[in-house]
């Protein structure tokens, strides 16, 4: 658990590891944490905010994809907002808006990085921000979403430090 003020606001990154194929870097949690602080920086998110991280394996992210979107495969990332249009449900004990839910496999991150070139610490840090970027509404069906959703991501890399080499 990690909370992180801007301005006044407060920011609760909840990251659990329900993995056991993938060892997790020193420093990742953290990086997590400041991908997730970055984009809600970067859009003027106001408000204090609660979101949950969670690492699983390539088995459970397939079972995911497949009982919540109907697709029979493993994924890198994936992202259940609580939120529409902006309004949020609100954690009764502490007020905090609740932005939702990212499942990230470890397994498939370590691939990706190793396909891309770059660090798993890159790559999972990538996939924080794209998923908080969809927590918070925006999408990528269409060319034009994709490339707003495309600059906001590398704009939110380039801030804490891990542009496109």
């Amino acid at each position: 658990m990690f909370m992180m003020a801007m301005a006044n606001d407060k920011v609760k990154v909840i990251i659990t590891d329900a993995q056991k194929k993938v060892r997790i870097p020193t420093g990742l949690r953290m990086l997590v944490r400041r991908a997730c602080i970055a984009v809600l920086r970067e859009e003027n998110f106001k408000g204090n905010a609660e979101v949950s991280v969670t690492f699983v394996d390539n088995e459970e992210i397939r079972s995911m994809n497949r009982k919540f979107r109907d697709i029979d495969a493993a994924t890198d990332v994936l992202s259940f907002p609580l939120g529409e249009n902006g309004e949020y449900d609100l954690n009764p004990a502490t007020g905090a808006k609740l932005l939702g839910d990212v499942v990230i496999s470890l397994e498939r991150a370590r691939d990706q990085a190793e396909e891309f070139g770059h660090s798993l610490e890159r790559e999972v840090c990538y996939l924080s921000v794209h998923s908080m970027l969809h927590l918070l509404g925006y999408d990528h069906m269409e060319p034009q979403e994709k490339a707003e959703m495309r600059m906001k991501e590398e704009t939110v890399m380039t801030r804490i430090g891990l542009e496109r080499i």
